[in-house]
Order: structure tokens, then C-alpha cells, then sequence
């Protein structure tokens, strides 16, 4: 079945190839059309056969190269010809119906037909497209091809060699996987409904006609309509408060990428934090959301101090209803944010500094292409660590660290058991699967611990200096692993002996972790390692433990790192920490692996509110794949789902759909 599938995609594949090659001067959606009933298989195969001995003759370099047009332009993740016809702004013009869950209206794309073609090639998915017009008023013809998931179908419009712009007049469909339209039952406020995008990885295509891929950065404007008792905001400059008629008008004057574009419209009011920062959320979060951020202010001056002017004006968060899938999502001006980092301690505040840290790694310097995604997430991930050591101190900064290598650890041996070793390296090989499957800690964590590294190599100081010259020459544009390590090794690591002993071959396109991974020191974390040990082992009882001042990574530590365990155990300490009934979710999630893991029951019906309450992603799918392992959990656990579901973002029950396959 794996074979027949893949054998599926590749011919639809090679299928695409063919609207997109210029030396063809027919209509090969058409073609396809007129073969579809008697010779639609023979067509295939004489593409396939005409192909085939270029693709074995092919070294692999080559066969690299013509793979990475195989959806029609230089991604390998979009359909669109970007390197021929460049989207440089967008206006959007667009009306929000909760009712029908469907947004309408236009978008009018400004282009730069670099080599005056007639063909604009767009990425689309589940989008009905109702007509095209040039930007001298006429209309003109498109078609949509064939849809591969999860990639979409590309939308071919013709254009003049002279065409600056189009308009794509055009409507979401209710289940376009990057909107999630909340009812008002699923808000906090009960009162009013929600919606919100997700754009990351590439599915800014189900809501908007574009060129999904991270490497095309183009400033943009709209005019979004609503309910005029509801608020919008976009990644843009956004005002404070509702409007009279539920009109708002929004500028990026900034280029971005597409899965940087969001939409949010809902009950929200907005509270200041500093100069250009502040926070909105329900009116029913505000003031606890407001507290909670105190220090946001105190982050910007931080990272400005060590890399910088933060280029985009304001730095706002909004804070959203729980089934956003991710922690945070770092939407220029206005980053999203789950609810779970209000804990009530502050303990939690390192997710705003790593979506502020997006800033000027990702929003600024922007990997190009997907299989670059640890250039984004790794720099991002170093640059946290080094916000929240200037806010927090030293030995806060150390404990994120070793809390970041045992995640680090844990998913290098759970990616070697699953036989997927490649995706341990930084650069990785994403062709024909869905980008979401280089989201995990190799590229967060490992990049960071690559950072660091060339920072101990260097020192501190030079490294720092590096960075700072990094941004700043090649802010708003995009980057590949190949030209960064060139960069590198030009403007730092000109020592023959520096640049030997950093190990970039080893670190870029090596499994797993080099010989030089810097060694991760925490003496708060050293003293929880004691009571590990000793509850473990059984030399100390739950009431024993000495866990005076834990915060949350205190407590992630001691959960991670607990062996031996069983019910008795688990009994034992939740009778003295009441762990199960804990409002961090954080620890939640790593006291409820534990419970499925020892069979204890107790903790079981906390789960299930804690899965129907809960959208997050990083929550949902470790406990979700443990349910699955057993018989008795599993049936538990799809009855727990079948009322979740209902939910959550599509981003998170994509992924646990497959779970339960």
C-alpha cells in the first residue's frame, strides 16, 4: 500500500510538472480532460516512460534540481512560479460570515513578471475561485489543477507580458484547514463567536490565493468586514478598539512571507504593557494575561540590546482561546498566543520571549525553503535563552537549556526507533511530505546547541557581534543553509582551526549529535536530580521530598527524569503535591503521561477535561499516541476524542486522525 502511494504521488506529481514547463505549448489540464475517459492511465505513462531515463541518468544534484520543481517552482512545498512572475504586494479586500464560516471577497496581487510570462501560477487549496480580472479591468481565463494533498492545486492564471497586477475574486471554504471558527460556547466569554488563522506551514493557501512559500516576501494591506461587536487584528498595524460599523483597515508595510499572514476577529480589548508593546485577550483574561506579561517590555529592550532595533513598531500578544494548536505563533506586530502560558507564576513567559525573538530570526531573516526550518526555530530558540538570561538571570536561562537537551535527547531516540534518522539532522529532506513533519526539537534544540557551540568556539562577544551583522544585512530577505554556512565562514570563521573544531558538516548534515554538543550544566536542576534519585529508588516518601521554591521547570524536571514508577508511587505523590489537579499544563501533560504509563486510574478523569480543554498540540498528540499502545486506553481514549475533537484546530486533529488510522 506505502509503494502504491508513493508510486500515486509521483505520477501525480510528474503530472504537475507538465503545466509548468515552458517548452509545452498546449493546456495540459485540458489535455488531461480530453484523455480522462479512454486514455488518462496511457497519458501518465508515457510521461512516465518519457521521464524515467532522465531520472535514473541523473546524478544527485540533479535529480535535487528537478525535484525541486515538481509543484512548479522553485519550492518544493508551492505549485507557484515565483521565479518567473514575483508577487510583491497583496491588498485584500474581505468579508467575515460566521454563519457560513466563509470569508469572501478579493485579492489584488501587484506583480513583477521578471520574465514576462503569461502564466501566474498560484497556490490554492479548497479556495473556489470565481473570476480573475487584469489590472486593465478585463477578465481572464484560470483554471485549477489537480489537487494533491497536502499541497492544494495550483491556480494558473494567464496573464499579458505588461499585466503589474490581478484580482482574484474568491471564497473560503468552511473547512479551510487554516481558520478555526470557535461558536461562543468555545470562547471564555460564551458570548460572542471567534475565529482565528494559522498560516504556518502552508496553509496561508486555504484562505488566501498566494505564493505559499517562505522565500517570497511581499508587503501587504486590507479591509476586513464583521460584526461591528467584534474586534479584528491582522499581523499588521492594528488599532485598539472596536469600530462603529465592524470595518477595519490594516497596513504591512514590512514584507513578510505568506504563513505570517493572520486574521483574528472576537470579544477582545486590549491593554497596554510598555512604550510599543501590550497584550489583548478576552475581556474575562485581560487582567490576569496583563499580569502575567509584565515583563514583555523589559524582553524588547533586552533583545534590542543584544542584536538591534526591533524593526516592526509594536509587539503585541493576543491571547487566544484554548484550541490553538500551538504555544505561539510569531505573527509580525502581533504574536499568537496559547492560554496555557497564563500559569499564575510567570513561569512561563519563555514562549513570549522565543516568539519575540521571531522577530529578527524568521520574521526578519527568513528560512527559504522549509527543509531550512532549523535557520528559523534555532536561532530563535539561542536568542530566547539569551533574553530570558538579561530578564531572569543565569541560573533560569540554565535550566531551560538542560530541560531543552533532555527534550533534544528524547526525540533523537524516538526518531532512530521510528527509522527516521534523516530528520535528526538540521537541513532536512521535506520533498513530498507535509512541512509539518520538521516541526520537532531537532531543529529548535539542535540548532540552538549548534549556536552555541560556534559561541564557545569564538567567544561571546564575537559571536554576538556576528549575529547583530547578520541581521542586519539581510533583514527582510531569505536564507538557505548553504549561503548561511558561507556566510559564516566569510564574516567569522575565517580561523582554519575555528572553523574545524565548530564541526558544521557534522552539525548540518549529520544524525543525531556531534562530538562537540556543549556540555549543560544546572545546579538548580542538580539538587531536583537528588530527589529524583531517592524517590525512585524508594530511600524517600512523597512527603520527603524536598521541593521547597520549585517553579514549573523544577517540577518538568523531577516528572522527566522518575523511574521505578507505579500507582502506589503516583498515589504517594499526589496525595502530598495534588498533581493531578494542577492548573499548569505543562506539568499536566507530563504527570498524565506518567499516570497512563503506570495505569493509574485516578488521575484518568482530569485527563479527559484536561483533552477536552486543551488544544495545543505539544499536549494533545504525546498523550493521545500512549492511550493508543494499549487495548482498554485506546477505546478510552477515541471515546475522550470524539467529544474533543469538535475543538480543536485542524493543525492538531490532523495529526492525532492519524493516531487512531
Amino acid at each position: 500500500m506505502v509503494y502504491e502511494n508513493k508510486i500515486k504521488l509521483l505520477l501525480n506529481k510528474i503530472f504537475l510538472v507538465c503545466v509548468c514547463l515552458k517548452k509545452m505549448n498546449f493546456d495540459i489540464r485540458t489535455k488531461s480532460y480530453l484523455f480522462a475517459q479512454n486514455m488518462k492511465m496511457l497519458a501518465k505513462s508515457i510521461i512516465v516512460a518519457s521521464l524515467f531515463a532522465f531520472l535514473v541518468s541523473c546524478n544527485g544534484s540533479k535529480k535535487s534540481e528537478l525535484n525541486s520543481r515538481n509543484l512548479g517552482g522553485p519550492d518544493l512545498h508551492s505549485f507557484s512560479n515565483y521565479d518567473k512572475v514575483l508577487l510583491t504586494h497583496l491588498s485584500l479586500d474581505l468579508s467575515v460570515d460566521f454563519k457560513s464560516k466563509i470569508i469572501s471577497g478579493t485579492a489584488k496581487l501587484d506583480i513583477d513578471n521578471k520574465t514576462q510570462s503569461e502564466k501566474l501560477i498560484l497556490d490554492s487549496r479548497k479556495l473556489t475561485i470565481e473570476k480573475v480580472l487584469l489590472d486593465n479591468g478585463t477578465q481572464t481565463k484560470f483554471t485549477l489543477g489537480e489537487s494533491i494533498e497536502p499541497f492544494g492545486q495550483p491556480l494558473v492564471i494567464d496573464i499579458e507580458k505588461n499585466t503589474k497586477s490581478v484580482t482574484v475574486f474568491y471564497k473560503t471554504s468552511p473547512d479551510a484547514d487554516a481558520l478555526q471558527w470557535l461558536s461562543a460556547e468555545q470562547t471564555l466569554g460564551k458570548k460572542y463567536p471567534f475565529l482565528f488563522s494559522q498560516s504556518q506551514a502552508i496553509l496561508a493557501r486555504t484562505w488566501v490565493p498566494c505564493q505559499d512559500a517562505p522565500g517570497v516576501k511581499f508587503t501587504y494591506d486590507a479591509t476586513i468586514k464583521t460584526s461591528n461587536d467584534l474586534l479584528a487584528l491582522m499581523s499588521a498595524e492594528n488599532g485598539t478598539t472596536k469600530t462603529v460599523d465592524g470595518v477595519y483597515e490594516f497596513k504591512m508595510t514590512q514584507p513578510i512571507s505568506s504563513y505570517l499572514l493572520a486574521l483574528v476577529v472576537g470579544d477582545l480589548e486590549f491593554a497596554s504593557t510598555g512604550r510599543n508593546s501590550g497584550v489583548y485577550a478576552e475581556p474575562e483574561m485581560l487582567e490576569k494575561s496583563v499580569w502575567e506579561l509584565e515583563s514583555m517590555q523589559s524582553m524588547i529592550d533586552s533583545a534590542e540590546q543584544l542584536y538591534g532595533d526591533y524593526a516592526w513598531g509594536r509587539y503585541d500578544v493576543v491571547i487566544l482561546p484554548p484550541s490553538f494548536p500551538f504555544g505561539g505563533m510569531e505573527n509580525p506586530r502581533l504574536t499568537f498566543a496559547t492560554p496555557t502560558i497564563i500559569a499564575g507564576d510567570r513561569s512561563l513567559v519563555a514562549l513570549v520571549a522565543h516568539e519575540l525573538a521571531h522577530s529578527w530570526s524568521g520574521n526578519l531573516v527568513t528560512n527559504e525553503t522549509w527543509n531550512d526550518f532549523w535557520l528559523n526555530e534555532g536561532f530563535t530558540v539561542y536568542f530566547e535563552q539569551r533574553i530570558m538570561e538579561k530578564v531572569y538571570g543565569k541560573k533560569y536561562a540554565e535550566m531551560l537549556t538542560k530541560l531543552g537537551m533532555g527534550d533534544l535527547e528524547r526525540t533523537i531516540v524516538s526518531l532512530n526507533e521510528e527509522g527516521s534518522a534523516e530528520d535528526t539532522k538540521l537541513f532536512l529532506n521535506l520533498e513530498g511530505r507535509d512541512p509539518d513533519d520538521g516541526l520537532t526539537d531537532v531543529a529548535y534544540e539542535k540548532g540552538r546547541f549548534f549556536l552555541q557551540a560556534i559561541e564557545i568556539e569564538v567567544g561571546r562577544e564575537r559571536f554576538d557581534a556576528f549575529l547583530k551583522k547578520y541581521f542586519a544585512e539581510n533583514a527582510f530577505k531569505p536564507m538557505t543553509t548553504e549561503r548561511f554556512i558561507t556566510y559564516l565562514k566569510t564574516n567569522l570563521l575565517t580561523n582554519p582551526k575555528e572553523l574545524e573544531n565548530v564541526k558544521i558538516e557534522e552539525w548540518v548534515y549529520g544524525a543525531g549529535l556531534p562530538s562537540n554538543t556543549p556540555p549543560i550544566y544546572s545546579t538548580e536542576l542538580d539538587r531536583v536530580e537528588v530527589e529524583i534519585s531517592q524517590f525512585s529508588s524508594g530511600r524517600k516518601k512523597a512527603n520527603e521530598i524536598d521541593a521547597e521554591g520549585y517553579t514549573t521547570h523544577h517540577w518538568l524536571y523531577f516528572l522527566r527524569g522518575l523511574k521505578n514508577m507505579d500507582s502506589l508511587k503516583m498515589k504517594d505523590l499526589d496525595a502530598e503535591f495534588n498533581l493531578t489537579q494542577t492548573g499548569n499544563s505543562e506539568i499536566a501533560c507530563d504527570w498524565f503521561k506518567l499516570a497512563i504509563q503506570t495505569n493509574y486510574k485516578a488521575a484518568y478523569p482530569e485527563m479527559d477535561t484536561f483533552l477536552c480543554s486543551v488544544g495545543r498540540r505539544k499536549f494533545l498528540q504525546p498523550l493521545y499516541e500512549l492511550l493508543a499502545k494499549t487495548p482498554e486506553n485506546k477505546t478510552w481514549a477515541k471515546e475522550v476524542y470524539s467529544r474533543a475533537r469538535p475543538g480543536y484546530h485542524s493543525v492538531s486533529y490532523n495529526t492525532i486522525d492519524t493516531i487512531f488510522k
